[in-house]
């Protein structure tokens, strides 16, 4: 069993869920240096339309490194300390490519009204060193930028394709940033975007995504973490009685699980423990087993809890399908996860409506137990709080109370008896951590409250 799983403040600075490329390689070129400074990354602020952008870099001419705009087919992007590549040593799908060095950037200068899943072509120029860039995104006009997922490296000169889900709604703009400063140079081709379908509004009162939550159960009134579908196997949506479940076949446990919380889903049933694998997803669809936990040393920690499903028999023994589970360390379960899984039925049984988001922080560096199921290295679960049962996206604002935690998955790192209120992190930094996308059917102004400040009650 492979174990490597660092702390979630460690995830952060470093970022998530690596893409790598492969090979390596280096040459000569045109113009050594360009100008340090960023440029202007604001440009126009036009929100372009709501369909699959490509931009390939064939449409116009750059041949100095120094920051400057140049006008492409997609729109306006800004290049600072690079250029549009058309010489040998440049892989290119087609004529040209952007070429980056130092700590060059390729920016669009323009609004694009969401951005889904995001696909971007890199490769070595000529024979240069290995580099490494990332993705960033921008929610306003280009002044503040926040990192999507982690470093690519690119190590081959032929082109490799690196995938983000970047899984924004309202006024969005990227940015492709060379993050290691060297001298060596990087293509860049095909940037293709595509709009997010996971909800969302910048309009002020939520809930008006015809494809949003509410459509699916109401178990996500607030919005899907992200755009799962019965035809992605790693991101399958499976739409259960008493919860939702976004179904990773690859990792063989859930991407998150999501559920309401209110005193009608609580009574005296006792646990079933009748754990099993999930026999409503297809049938070809990998699956972990019971044989996968045992002797790992890990639980089979429920995201979806028992304890929120005792009104009868066929509920309980719902949330004891494999597929509502992720390997989970004891301390972790049984202690401060448990608590906070107590926490929330106190606050249920108070007359609160909670809808609550669970699952696991997964990174390159994650280990596997059985026969693949991987380990995350930690686990959150995000609590929005509504004050009456029946609330919905509508009756979330700036003051609703919404709880989030991240608990290590590792029993040297956390104590069984350690309160659940010291793992209290923003909503928006384990969204960062998993590129989920959280109360996607609320207002985005809400959102940006809501999300980055951390629960202190």
């Amino acid at each position: 069993m492979r174990r490597h799983r660092p702390w979630f403040l460690v995830l952060l600075s470093a970022g998530v869920l690596a893409l790598s490329a492969c090979g390596a390689a280096a040459s000569s070129e045109d113009d050594p240096r360009g100008a340090s400074s960023e440029g202007d990354p604001k440009g126009d602020a036009l929100v372009a339309p709501q369909a699959t952008t490509l931009e390939d870099f064939e449409s116009a001419s750059k041949t100095a490194y120094a920051a400057a705009d140049v006008s492409l087919a997609s729109g306006t992007w800004n290049l600072n300390d690079a250029l549009i590549g058309t010489l040998s040593g440049d892989v290119k799908d087609g004529a040209q490519a952007a070429r980056i060095h130092n700590s060059g950037t390729v920016t669009m200068g323009f609004d694009r009204a969401s951005a889904g899943t995001v696909t971007i072509k890199h490769a070595t120029y000529g024979t240069d060193a290995n580099g490494s860039w990332g993705l960033f995104y921008s929610r306003d006009q280009g002044s503040t930028w926040t990192q999507v997922g982690s470093a690519v490296t690119t190590a081959a000169n032929s082109l490799a394709s690196a995938t983000f889900a970047v899984n924004q709604s309202g006024n969005v703009r990227l940015q492709v940033r060379k993050l290691d400063g060297g001298t060596n140079r990087l293509d860049v081709d095909d940037i293709s975007i595509g709009d997010f379908a996971g909800g969302g509004t910048d309009a002020g009162t939520g809930g008006g995504s015809t494809s949003g939550g509410t459509k699916v159960s109401v178990h996500s009134p607030l919005g899907l973490p992200s755009a799962a579908t019965t035809s992605n196997l790693n991101n399958y949506l499976s739409v259960k009685s008493q919860y939702v479940v976004a179904y990773n076949s690859s990792r063989k446990i859930p991407n998150w699980v999501s559920w309401e919380l209110n005193t009608s889903y609580i009574g005296s049933e006792s646990r079933a423990d009748d754990f099993r694998p999930d026999d409503t997803l297809p049938s070809s669809m990998p699956q972990a087993s019971l044989a996968d936990y045992s002797g790992s040393g890990f639980d089979r920690g429920h995201m979806c809890p028992s304890g929120d499903r005792t009104l009868n028999l066929t509920a309980n023994q719902m949330t004891f399908y494999l597929s509502n589970m992720i390997p989970q360390s004891a301390n972790n379960n049984r202690g401060p996860w448990e608590k906070f899984e107590a926490y929330c039925r106190t606050l249920a049984s108070q007359g609160k409506e909670l809808f609550i988001v669970s699952g696991g922080v997964v990174t390159s560096g994650s280990g596997t137990i059985g026969s693949g199921v991987v380990v995350p290295d930690s686990t959150f679960k995000v609590v929005a709080v509504l004050n009456q049962v029946g609330q919905g996206p509508a009756n979330v604002t700036s003051s609703t109370r919404v709880i989030s935690i991240v608990i290590p998955n590792d029993d040297t790192k956390v104590s069984e008896s350690a309160d659940w209120t010291g793992f209290r992190v923003t909503a928006r930094s384990i969204e960062q951590a998993t590129n989920l996308n959280f109360l996607s059917d609320v207002a985005q102004s809400v959102q940006d409250v809501v999300e980055t400040r951390v629960d202190n009650q």
